[in-house]
């Protein structure tokens, strides 16, 4: 007999039995235990993502850390018992093993492994799309400060960033995560602009086809307005004046002041010098129902200047440009505390004193909390000391008031003040209407964009102290009601 036929039969494969694919295929807890390893990663680097959103505030990202370390433990401790009852069992060739079922097995554990990770891998994406649709996780990146907080105090404070800055459709999801990626370099390169741009000046505004009209109807049927707009004088007692309007809204079939700019057939172009859009030297109506076109150049102007520069279609934030992160003027801001019944009116002086405080300037948004109250407490301390002993509980109480709108409109630190951000929204503290309706623009003919204020609002009262209006409408009770005397 031959060198050959000593070698048993199962000698035939050595290189399948000792292979490591075969040791590691050999004994299912082997499989089991590299399974557990590989899915606890998988877990891992999903609750680490989550960990560094959110913090250690959520406790149950914790627990589900620690199940996990448990998992991945196990998975470690019963891979090299597989292992070693896998080699045990080769040796003492209790079971004959070739290169195809080794393979068969690896792949099968492969394809279990990998669906059992998928699951999870995309029930986290889902999770982690719908978490980076929130507002807490948009304002979560501390440069968004400003607008995070300014959210809170516009009409659409209850609705998902996305639905205004993500445009439609598959390409617009992928824009916005691109214009996200860029604003993420920024931070980590500490390259951020401060001032943040306002979305119109960086250019990065989506159409409001794709955002305002999806829920604001543009051929909603006319309809009128009532706008009550209250101040209080800058006297020592702080004295109420009441403006009332009725505002023509309207809509593109009824006319009013959304039908005169967006009516059936009507198209405004303008061209503004400046990427905020504040100054507009040219401006052209175009009709498509009566055929009418009119141009209207600022006077002194030269229009052929202009020819090179890009046309604008007017769009609904071309004027409600602040929709959602309004910030407030500080005047503004003190007359809605004071007919919210936050501040007392009966306090001398303290509209003035309050807008010159929250005017002033302070190094950091720290030293305004703590100056502001501060500085309102010592004005009365100073002019006033009989009123500030007995009434410290109503000064102390104006100055944590001051001191939130300051905090919600002012950010030293990211380069915000008071009017960084203008609103285009009527024509009090920013050109707003007059960018257009100036009385300076005119076309051929030398006719005007029209400046009638009636043709937008009619005011029943106007910086009216006691207007009769409002007790034909019985809102004098409900503003004694409301204000704190």
């Amino acid at each position: 007999m031959s060198a050959g036929d000593d070698v048993p039969a199962e000698s035939a494969e050595p290189r399948s039995r000792s292979s490591v694919i075969a040791i590691f295929t050999s004994h299912w807890l082997a499989m089991v235990g590299l399974g557990l390893v590989l899915t606890s990663i998988v877990l891992w680097s999903c609750l680490l993502t989550m960990r560094l959103r959110q913090g250690d505030d959520n406790p149950y990202i914790g627990l589900a850390s620690m199940l996990v370390g448990g998992v991945l433990v196990l998975g470690a401790v019963l891979a090299p018992i597989g292992l070693f009852l896998g080699r045990r069992r080769m040796r003492e060739k209790l079971v004959a093993i070739d290169r195809k079922a080794a393979w068969g097995r690896l792949i099968a554990f492969l394809l279990v492994a990998s669906l059992i990770n998928v699951v999870i891998v995309s029930q986290t994406a889902v999770r982690a799309v719908h978490a980076m649709e929130t507002k807490t996780f948009c304002g979560s990146c501390h440069v968004m400060t400003p607008e995070s907080r300014a959210i809170s105090q516009g009409a659409h404070a209850g609705i998902l960033c996305v639905d205004c800055h993500v445009g439609e459709g598959t390409m617009g999801y992928i824009e916005s995560k691109v214009q996200g990626t860029h604003q993420l370099i920024a931070v980590m390169t500490d390259s951020v602009e401060k001032p943040i741009k306002g979305a119109i000046e960086a250019g990065k505004m989506v159409p409001s086809a794709e955002t305002c009209e999806g829920c604001h109807w543009t051929d909603q049927p006319a309809k009128a307005k009532f706008k009550m707009v209250r101040r209080y004088g800058e006297d020592e007692l702080n004295t109420p004046e009441t403006t009332v309007l009725t505002m023509y809204v309207g809509g593109s079939r009824m006319g009013g002041i959304h039908g005169a700019h967006h009516g059936e057939g009507v198209q405004i172009q303008f061209i503004a010098t400046d990427s905020k859009r504040q100054d507009i030297p040219w401006v052209e109506y175009t009709n498509s129902t009566t055929g009418e076109t009119r141009t209207y150049v600022r006077k002194g102007a030269d229009a052929a200047a202009f020819a090179s520069l890009p046309r604008i279609t007017m769009q609904c934030f071309d004027c409600h440009n602040r929709p959602a992160h309004s910030f407030e003027m500080p005047d503004r801001a003190v007359d809605q505390a004071f007919l919210l019944g936050r501040l007392s009116m009966s306090l001398p002086f303290l509209k003035k004193t309050s807008v010159e405080i929250l005017e002033a300037d302070y190094a950091s948004s720290a030293v305004a909390a703590a100056e502001i109250p501060a500085r309102l407490a010592a004005y009365y301390a100073e002019d006033y000391p009989d009123i500030a002993s007995t009434r410290t509980a109503d000064i102390d109480e104006a100055g944590r008031v001051l001191a939130d709108i300051y905090s919600r409109n002012v950010f030293p630190e990211f380069g915000v003040t008071w009017g960084t951000y203008p609103d285009n929204r009527g024509h009090q503290h920013f050109p707003g209407c007059f960018r257009c309706h100036d009385g300076e623009h005119v076309d051929a003919a030398g006719q005007e964009i029209t400046r009638n204020c009636f043709r937008c609002h009619y005011p029943s009262a106007t910086d009216d102290s006691n207007p009769e209006v409002l007790q034909i409408l019985g809102l004098d009770r409900s503003l004694s009601n409301l204000e704190k005397k």
